[in-house]
């Protein structure tokens, strides 16, 4: 057995994200009863927490509805990450949206950047922010290019930073042909940081868990549990818009997956963060734990959601080689993924979506930064005050160009391959023919159906098509979910709804 599959036997049977490790979370009780406030917030991640305590401080009576645990969606699966350097983005923001905007979305996340330095100060939050330089590598000539013409986008918006070749090789163990750094970013523990809100607005929010909203009906939020939620202003930040065939999201969202670990290793990472230009991706950056260690972070591998070329833990199997080749790994203690939304300009839709509701989605995977502006500018919006960044994120400002288009045409093509060819997959076993903690189609009374069987040998059934528009869902062996390939809807082995846009689980299959 050669060193790499060695490793490979030590990833961790079951995810688990080091934020969501420190210590025993804070409880909320559902909805029992109809209430009224005067801003429902939707979604307990980064923005749903950070939008609900600013209102909170504006005197608003506010709610704050969350489908499962606060911070169990992507907030508490991120590399926590607090940058504006979203990769080589502000080249490309300069030719779609324009310089002038290009620096709006700087000056936006530089704000966010500032908040939490700011809020972590004045609550004296033990979150581990630490100010760190911020770089994007690349490995070959081709990305080169790309990293010059990003150095341009740079000078041209007045960006903190520049070319940092030198840099980068001293600190990487790894041959580096050139790089760009942006000073002055930050890396933090998110888990602990919002915790430490919600702490300070327990006593002004109505904070409640295992309340999925379901639909909105004028000024009133339904959820699952049949009580209602009625306020003058609704906040919709649930990832995934709930409601999304109002603002037919579903159309205009990329839905892709990505996988971190969490190592103890030989070289460490002693200051930085770094993701390369090169694909497939990597992102590193280190956090100290509790007693004092190093924890090497190293993320990527990022492909569309339920549309993977090999099986979901050959993408952890990838990271750990990596991360063992260059740093060597004395422990592989941590694993998790995260889901994230990209819009067809790749700048995130925040603002006004239909009438007195409000949305905020579409982060690229950069919702440290993006979610905490977002909740600043629903705030804004709510106290009818202005904005300077309202133009820039307003969800109905896409005047298609021919690119976009493309871009759209060919999303909506996959999808509809998706619906048509998902339902011709053949089935593959029986339910005898699982091993224990396994999953997968299997045939049941004559009838496909979608199985897994634990590690005590109980089975579960479920029909594999999305209630959120037919898709057929697909199985995700390292998180052992079930995983929609045309909107990203995700669901447990046993059919309950992980992520939107699906509200509905999949429905329960009986044997005969």
């Amino acid at each position: 057995m050669n060193h790499f599959r060695r490793m490979i036997m030590h990833i961790p049977k079951h995810s688990k994200s080091y934020w969501k490790d420190h210590r025993a979370p804070l409880t909320f009780a559902p909805l029992d009863e109809d209430i009224t406030v005067d801003v429902t917030v939707v979604g307990g991640g980064i923005t749903g927490i950070i939008t609900a305590w600013l209102l909170a401080k504006e005197g608003k009576k506010t709610a704050l509805l969350e489908s499962r645990k606060l911070m169990d969606g992507t907030t508490g699966y991120t590399t926590a990450k607090v940058t504006s350097q979203h990769g080589l983005v502000y080249d490309e923001l300069i030719k779609t949206v324009g310089e002038e905007k290009a620096r709006l979305y700087y000056e936006a996340n530089e704000e966010a950047i500032a908040f939490f330095k700011k809020t972590t100060e004045q609550l004296a939050i033990d979150c581990d922010f630490t100010v760190q330089d911020a770089y994007v590598y690349a490995e070959t000539k081709e990305t080169m290019a790309q990293i010059e013409k990003e150095i341009n986008a740079y000078e041209i918006l007045g960006i903190n930073g520049g070319l940092a070749g030198t840099e980068a090789r001293m600190k990487l163990p790894f041959k580096v042909e050139e790089a760009i750094v942006m000073r002055d970013q930050a890396q933090f523990h998110p888990v602990k940081f919002l915790e430490a809100l919600i702490r300070d607005m327990a006593d002004d929010v109505h904070i409640f868990e295992e309340t999925r909203a379901e639909s909105i009906e004028q000024n009133k939020v339904n959820t699952t549990g049949g009580y209602t939620v009625s306020s003058e202003y609704i906040i919709v930040a649930s990832h995934f818009p709930f409601n999304d065939f109002d603002g037919f999201y579903f159309s205009k969202l990329h839905v892709e997956r990505s996988y971190a670990i969490g190592v103890k290793s030989d070289r460490q990472l002693e200051e930085g963060m770094y993701i390369s230009a090169d694909k497939p991706t990597r992102s590193l950056r280190y956090a100290t734990m509790e007693n004092g260690e190093k924890l090497l972070i190293v993320g990527g591998e990022n492909h569309p959601t339920g549309r993977s070329d090999r099986e979901t833990m050959r993408h952890y199997e990838e990271l750990s080689d990596f991360t063992d080749r260059h740093f060597g790994v004395k422990d592989l203690v941590y694993r998790w993924s995260a889901q994230d939304l990209i819009t067809l300009d790749r700048v995130p839709y925040i603002g006004v979506g239909h009438e007195h509701i409000l949305v905020a989605t579409g982060y690229a995977k950069w919702g440290m930064t993006t979610g905490t502006a977002a909740a600043h500018l629903l705030t804004d919006l709510v106290m009818g005050r202005e904005n300077r960044f309202a133009e820039l994120y307003d969800p109905g400002r896409l005047k298609l160009k021919p690119a976009d288009v493309k871009t759209f045409a060919m999303e909506n093509a996959k999808v509809a391959k998706e619906l048509i060819g998902g339902k011709l997959i053949g089935t593959v076993k029986t339910v005898e023919d699982l091993e224990p903690d396994s999953g997968g189609i299997v045939v049941v009374d004559g009838k496909k159906a979608g199985a897994y069987k634990d590690e005590q040998g109980r089975c579960y059934l479920v029909d594999t098509t999305c209630t959120h528009m037919g898709c057929e869902t697909k199985w995700n062996d390292a998180e052992r979910s079930w995983d929609c390939p045309c909107h990203g809807s995700r669901y447990s082995y046993d059919g309950a709804v992980i992520e939107g846009p699906a509200i509905e689980p999949l429905a329960k299959v009986e044997r005969g």
